[in-house]
């Protein structure tokens, strides 16, 4: 997976991506993640990439040539055009089946606005994405995009010493990860479940895949409606529900 990050501030996405399992994956030549600097594409000797809007108002907004120029030259450098994620609140509102989508691209662009936002006409001709982290607004696209290469890096073949846990963890169908427990057995008077500790991988699996359910039904209920449940694992559903109005 190659990513193509075009911000005002490399060093900033740099160093919070090259730490940890991110960092790792990227020594290994499992990933690759380049910054470009939209201001060395200005034409302005001060480095300008922003103007005030036209029609009045507050802030600036960033010019279209300086971004346009930049991916132009990063195509005719790949011999390719790839995806462009605008980061923008206007966004859709970014989730793990869109880390699953994207995850299967081999070139992914991120753009990161600031001050005011870009100028429309940049969006129009480059952003094949809009996708926004959450309903709230941030002073630029940068932290959103590292979060959403952190989280699709994680489905990257080899990025993950152990493939598995990117599938069975949260949002695996739909679903919050299962409580998970390490040594010592008994920590302030709590133990930990008996079921871990017998051995018994289907007795063990059924119990996790139980207490996700349980745990999505008490956290995230809004979850549940697209759920991937068995018939068995829906009755269990049902009678958690019955069991929480009878306490309401």
């Amino acid at each position: 997976m190659n990513y193509h990050i075009l911000t005002l501030f490399p060093d900033m996405v740099l160093n919070g991506l090259h730490t940890s399992i991110i960092g790792r994956a990227v020594e290994k030549g499992l990933l690759s993640i380049e910054a470009i600097d939209i201001r060395e594409y200005s034409t302005d000797k001060h480095r300008h990439v922003d103007d005030a809007p036209y029609g009045g108002g507050a802030g600036m907004v960033m010019q279209p040539m300086p971004i346009c120029d930049a991916y132009d030259a990063l195509c005719e450098r790949t011999g390719k055009k790839p995806r462009v994620i605008y980061m923008t609140p206007q966004g859709r509102v970014f989730n793990q089946k869109i880390a699953e989508e994207l995850a299967k691209e081999e070139d992914l662009v991120f753009l990161c606005g600031h001050y005011e936002g870009i100028d429309e006409r940049a969006l129009e001709l480059i952003a094949t994405d809009y996708v926004s982290v959450g309903d709230y607004v941030l002073t630029g696209g940068e932290l959103p995009a590292m979060v959403m290469i952190d989280c699709i890096s994680r489905l990257v073949p080899g990025v993950l010493n152990n493939d598995t846990s990117a599938e069975f963890e949260s949002f695996h169908d739909n679903l919050l990860e299962y409580p998970q427990y390490t040594r010592p057995e008994e920590y302030k008077g709590m133990r930990v479940p008996e079921v871990l500790l017998s051995g018994h991988h289907k007795n063990i699996d059924a119990w996790r895949r139980e207490q996700s359910i349980k745990r999505t039904l008490e956290r995230r209920p809004d979850l549940l409606k697209d759920a991937v449940l068995s018939k068995k694992e829906s009755e269990y559903l049902k009678k958690l529900e019955n069991d929480q109005e009878n306490r309401a």
